[in-house]
């Protein structure tokens, strides 16, 4: 028995509910909204999908539903608007949350909390404040680094499976591309392709401007994102200990995205990537930018 709790059931936490029944991530699946309506239509349209796909029991509820879950992923939030950047969503979405995590944490006392609300570093650190006894994951660059992975595969013409690249610090306009420590089968990226500026610009790019683009055609970012929250879910619930770059506290001060042993117990090791003098420097001041960010909110500026 898996129960996972989805508090938000807009755009991301539906996609997300629909991405861990299509891989049946879990055995059952509780959808908590504010607007009951809302989260009662999304389970019951998720749950259409179970007989092609898995036997997820999807349900509906209030607060007192997530009992038993073990895992709670929290969406809830204002939504990024066209040409906003996700931290300028701070202080909307921490009054939300500190609503809602002490009625989480009451109901769940034992789930790991996967916090996926943006601007997502520091709603993860702020939800650790307000649920200390229990084990917080932010979804962190896991997305980003899945872009980063597919944009290099289209360019070297492999199965994005295969690449391992990551995408460190802030979710957000900061974040530090890992080129120094990207691969394609084991093999250093440099060795498989000519890394000329005009490559590496085009991968930047896109990497760091998908959700812009995606936002300003459809005002939402919510397969990608929903897809990477069901590949944490599961390492959580199955102990995978896979390698993921989600938000955690990080020895440069706020929560932030390096690679992480992702188990059952939420966030284990933290690993060291290789990474250039140049790197380095902006994994820093990515770490400053939240830093700076962080004294918006009282419980992370004390």
């Amino acid at each position: 028995m898996t129960k996972v709790g989805m508090v938000g059931s807009g755009m991301v936490g539906s996609a997300a509910g629909f991405a861990l029944v299509l891989r049946g991530s879990c055995t059952e699946l509780v959808l908590v909204d504010k607007d009951a309506a809302r989260a009662q239509a999304e389970a019951q349209d998720i749950s259409h999908a179970t007989p092609v796909s898995h036997p997820v029991r999807v349900s509906s509820g209030g607060f007192e539903a997530l009992a038993g879950a073990s895992v709670v992923i929290l969406t809830a939030g204002a939504n990024q608007k066209p040409g906003e950047d996700r931290l300028s969503l701070l202080k909307r979405n921490a009054d939300i949350f500190r609503e809602l995590v002490p009625q989480i944490t009451q109901a769940a006392p034992h789930a790991v909390l996967l916090v996926a609300t943006n601007p997502v570093d520091l709603m993860t650190a702020l939800t650790a404040k307000l649920a200390p006894n229990q084990p917080v994951v932010g979804s962190g660059t896991v997305l980003d680094s899945a872009r980063f992975r597919a944009l290099i595969a289209a360019k070297v013409g492999v199965a994005p499976q295969h690449v391992h690249a990551s995408v460190l610090g802030e979710h957000g306009d900061s974040e530090v591309l890992g080129w120094s420590s990207a691969s394609v089968g084991g093999v250093p990226l440099a060795q498989v392709i000519d890394l000329t500026e005009e490559v590496t610009q085009e991968i930047e790019n896109g990497t760091r401007g998908a959700a812009a683009q995606i936002i300003a055609g459809k005002h939402a970012t919510n397969y990608g994102v929903g897809a990477a929250l069901a590949l944490i879910t599961e390492a959580v619930l199955r102990d995978r200990r896979a390698v993921l770059t989600v938000s955690g506290p990080s020895p440069y001060g706020p929560c932030l995205s390096l690679p992480r042993v992702v188990g059952a117990g939420g966030i284990g090791a933290t690993l060291t990537p290789d990474l250039s003098e140049q790197e380095k420097a902006a994994l820093e001041r990515s770490a400053a930018v939240l830093m700076e960010a962080a004294k918006g909110l009282p419980e992370l500026s004390a």
